[in-house]
Order: structure tokens, then sequence, then C-alpha cells
């Protein structure tokens, strides 16, 4: 059985996909298309646009925030407002692929025409049936604002595009009730579902109950009619609303994905949800007892603020999917703005999809491991190619034949002289408040040293991704930072700074830092995808020609630079 996950991200509410199965009555979709036949075109965008990414996905204009798998072709499902650069007015747009990373669009797949999503169509998932066939479960919101799920599935199976999509005439299938005391304006997300070894399907849904977050647990014989489960399948106390929840297992043994039904002892599961307070997704890795219908994190996973993290950055409202091509779980998210609303209004567009992450279990299985799409490499051009230089305290190096705004680069360093680590205050728990007080410009021991990416010729404007190293009792620590205080000259924007503790030993191992870099996106990846800091900046200066790249070291010790590989970047074909 194979699963198709549309994952779709949204401002204060999100867009997550699911599937079912049904012989049931349908009911065509009768909003006319043409209302929204344009929303993909450029018409109303200003021409002078450098800020747009060229190889992540985003639409031509106005406000995006999700993916599948279907007959040999990628499908992504995201919510966005055609009538605007800000949340509102939510349709699911469509667009297919054949490599994940170029795209074409199509005809919005869902939009409000019925009373149970007549005010808005927002988060859901895909599931693909045991008999191929793929269903959209979603949460629309009706006339009296409750939020409630719904079922959609495609009109014509034949068509690998899944261009039309049909909706069950008695939507909703699971609503908010007195009796399930279900809270109405805190019920959405619907995951993607899977299928016991009891042949019910199961699905979770965010809520929350005061400030506990719930994964509220329903199951089905047939996927159209749905009940609730007495207890949910897990919850966490403090934590607020749970929204976009994902439920996936990951083999413990190499990185091979495994479809979302998988329920045995090679496998444990991962629970996510997104957090709106903080905006980011956390996540714990545990166990499903199948039984009990219950999930259990293992020793060491928190339920909280300080639980670990996909990506330390502005990464949010993610959602995963099983590739059955290529047996992989890949990991999409949205890299929410850092723009002004006033801003984002005169550039005509809002929000970004990060690129694509091939996502497995360490070999430890005390996190997750991400890594680019391979697929993303095809974009490669004209490599540039350094190894053994020798980074002194305080210096920088220009790492020239680079397209510095539109680059992927791979860097490995190898540090020496421990004794000059700085100790790590006990009191140094939280990583990104830890990189506020010791940016890219504070000099240190061992480190910073790392990569000034967006830069201006004169360093007026940089953000550094970097790493230092301190010594707590007999081990050391590194600490990695995405640093945007100085990205950008316009103080409207949000120059937070993020910070992430690297699970990575270096007096045994190199560091390793992968950036990609997209006008206005940097993504970054260290520790060979243990942790994951994605920024969003806009530069005044450091913008086409104006934007450089260099490797820095502001410490006192010199660090080697082993390798460093950096390529332009073609614009892919998102239309």
């Amino acid at each position: 059985m194979d699963t198709i996950i549309i994952t779709t991200i949204s401002s204060p509410w999100l867009l997550c996909f699911l599937a079912l199965v049904f012989s049931h009555g349908l009911v065509q979709l009768q909003a006319s298309h043409h209302v929204y036949r344009n929303l993909q075109t450029s018409e109303n965008t200003p021409p002078n646009q450098p800020y747009r990414t060229s190889y992540h996905f985003q639409p031509p204009q106005n406000w995006i925030n999700g993916p599948m798998v279907y007959k040999g072709l990628y499908h992504l499902f995201y919510q966005y407002n055609p009538k605007g650069a800000v949340w509102g007015n939510i349709v699911w747009a469509h667009s297919t692929s054949k490599d994940l990373v170029n795209w074409t669009p199509h005809d919005p797949a869902i939009f409000p025409s019925q009373e149970s999503d007549i005010n808005g169509c927002w988060s859901g998932s895909a599931t693909i049936l045991p008999n191929g066939k793929p269903v959209i479960l979603y949460t629309g919101i009706n006339p009296q604002n409750q939020q409630v799920q719904n079922y959609a599935e495609p009109k014509n199976l034949s068509d690998p595009f899944l261009r039309e999509w049909v909706k069950l005439p008695h939507n909703p299938v699971m609503a908010p009730t007195q009796a399930n005391q279900i809270n109405a304006s805190s019920f959405r997300d619907p995951t993607t579902a899977w299928l016991g070894p009891d042949k019910r399907w199961r699905v979770i849904i965010g809520s929350k109950k005061n400030r506990r977050g719930l994964a509220i647990l329903y199951r089905s014989k047939d996927f159209v009619y749905w009940v609730k489960a007495k207890h949910p399948l897990h919850s966490g106390k403090g934590t607020g609303m749970w929204e976009c929840p994902d439920f996936f297992p990951v083999s413990v043994d190499g990185q091979v994905g495994v479809d979302t039904s998988v329920i045995d002892n090679k496998v444990k599961h991962v629970l996510k949800y997104s957090l709106d307070d903080t905006k980011h997704d956390y996540y714990t890795i545990g166990t499903y007892n199948f039984a009990l219908d219950k999930y259990i994190p293992d020793k060491g996973f928190v339920d909280s603020y300080s639980g670990l993290r996909y990506d330390y950055g502005k990464f949010y409202a993610s959602k995963t999917f099983f590739d059955d091509i290529k047996n992989r779980r890949i990991l999409w998210g949205w890299v929410n703005e850092s723009s002004s609303v006033n801003d984002d209004i005169k550039k005509g567009w809002s929000g970004v999809q990060a690129i694509p992450r091939t996502i497995w279990l360490d070999k430890y299985g005390k996190q997750l491991i991400q890594w680019p799409i391979p697929e993303i490499e095809k974009l490669r051009l004209n490599m540039v190619n350094l190894s053994n230089k020798l980074l002194k305290g305080g210096s920088k190096l220009q790492i020239s034949n680079v397209q510095a705004l539109q680059a992927d680069v791979e860097v490995s360093f190898k540090v020496s002289g421990f004794e000059k680590a700085e100790k790590l205050d006990p009191s140094w728990t939280d990583p990104q408040m830890l990189c506020s007080r010791k940016g890219a410009s504070v000099k240190g021991g061992l480190g910073p040293f790392g990569l000034y990416v967006l830069a201006s010729k004169g360093l007026e404007e940089y953000t550094a991704v970097f790493f230092r190293i301190f010594k707590s009792n007999e081990k050391y620590v590194v600490l990695m930072c995405s640093d945007q205080s100085r990205s950008s000259l316009n103080e409207d924007n949000d120059k937070t700074t993020y910070g992430a503790f690297l699970n990575v030993d270096p007096v045994y191992e190199t560091l390793s830092l992968r950036t990609l870099i997209d006008h206005s996106i940097v993504e970054s990846f260290g520790g060979k995808g243990k942790a994951c800091i994605t920024a969003r900046v806009y530069p005044t200066l450091a913008i086409g020609y104006g934007a450089n790249l260099f490797a820095f070291n502001n410490g006192n010790q010199d660090v080697q630079i082993t390798s460093l590989k950096a390529w332009n970047m073609k614009k892919a074909m998102i239309y």
C-alpha cells in the first residue's frame, strides 16, 4: 500500500494532507474554475524581484504555504491566497513534477464549495488506499466557523495529473459535537492515515484542551465513516495547540523509508507537531503500541519547547510522505517570512517551500537525519574546489567565481588547539540564546568559523552560518549558529539569530556544513544533516552582483578548511 502525502502550510493555521477509500456518492466541485484559473500568473508581480528564489518552490505571486506521489508524478498541494500576499481566501493550489525540482501548475484542486468548507479549505493529508486510489482528508470551516474534517477524491483515476477532485455530499466526516467535547476552534490538520493489522484505518487530528496539546485519534473500517477513540494517540502538557501533526514509522536499520502503515519491530515511530507559539516543528521518537493505540516516546524525549526540532530556524507546518518510487521518506516544510507585511504586499508574494529533504533515523536512534534530495544536484554548475586551506584566526577568504546569490556550498573544517575552547557555562542550555549572545562578530577561542553568505563587499550586510566549540567537563560541545543580526540594513525585517547544539565530536570528526543559498533563503545542514537551520533574509546591498561569499574565522585558533566545494545553481523550471 502506497501513501500519498499532500503537505500544505498556512500561517495561523496549516495545511497537511491525507487519504481515504469509498464507493459512496460524490459531489463534483461546482465553484467555477475561471475564478482561480489565473492564480499562478505573474501579471501583478513587480518586475524587479531581487529576492525571488530560483530553485525553491514558490508561485509567481501572492501568499503560499505542501506533497504526494501518484502514477510516477509528484504532487504538491499547498495553501494559496489567489487574492493577495497575506493569509486569507485560502484554496488548495496544485502543481506536479517528475523530479521534485521542476514544477508545472494546475488549476486549484480544492476550494470552498460546500457548507462544510464554505469559510475556508485548510490543512489536510492524502492517503493512497490499497487499490491505488488517493483520498484527501482536509479541514474545512463551516458557517458556524467550526473546524470540521472533509473527504475528497479524484474524479478521474486514469488522469496522472489528478486535475479534478470531488467531495462527499455528506461532508464532514468528522466534526466536533457536544458529546465528543472537541474544541471546535482547535480541531484541524488530519494526518496521512495508516491501516492497522485489524484492517481499520486510523488518523490523528491536532487539537488542544486548555494548554494540553492533543493528537486526537479516529478509526474507520471504510475511510468514510469515522469514530473517535476514547483517548488520544498522545498528548503533551503545557504545549498548547498541536498544529499539522505527523505520525510515521522510520526504519531502525538504514536510510530506506517505509510505508506509513508499517508496524513491526524493525521500525520506530515519530510523532511531530507544530507549535504556533514559537512557529517551530517539534518531534519525539518512540514506540507505537498498536494493542492500546498509544504512542510512547522513548526515554529522554520530551514534549516541550526544549524538545528536538526538524529545523531550528524558519521552518514550519511540515509534512512527510513515503516516496515508493525511490523507497525514501521525504520531508517538506514551509519557510515563513522575515519581511514586514507591508514589504510582502509591495513585492507581491509571501512564503516559500524549503528544498525537499530525505529523512531517516540516525544509527543510535536518538534523532532524525535530514539531507536535501539528490535531485537538486542536477542544478549544479561550474564547481569551485578548494582543499587544505589554512584559515587563520581573525581572517576571511573570499570564494570567487561563484554566483553568490544562487549557490550550493559544502565545506569541512578540521580543528586543533582544543585547549583554547571556551568553557561552557552550565546555564547556557538554550542554543538560540547562546548564538544571539555570541554571534559571528564576537571573538572566541575555537570559533566562530564558517561562512558569510549573501554578504556585501564591505560586510555591511551578511548572514553568518558558523560553528563555535566549547568545553564542558571532559567533553567538547559544538554550537551551530545562523546569525541574521547583520543580514540587512532594513530594520523592518525580522533578524532573529538561530542556533542548535550539534551532536558531533570535533576531536575525532571534521565539522561539515552544507548551505543552499537562493536570493533570500539560506538553508544550512550541519554535521551531515544532524542539525538544520533555515533563514529568510532580505539584504539591501548584497543583492544581484553585490552578493559575495566568504569563509571566515573570527576565533583565536587557526582552523583548516579540509574541503570546500561550491556550485552555481541553475534556475529550476517552476511555472
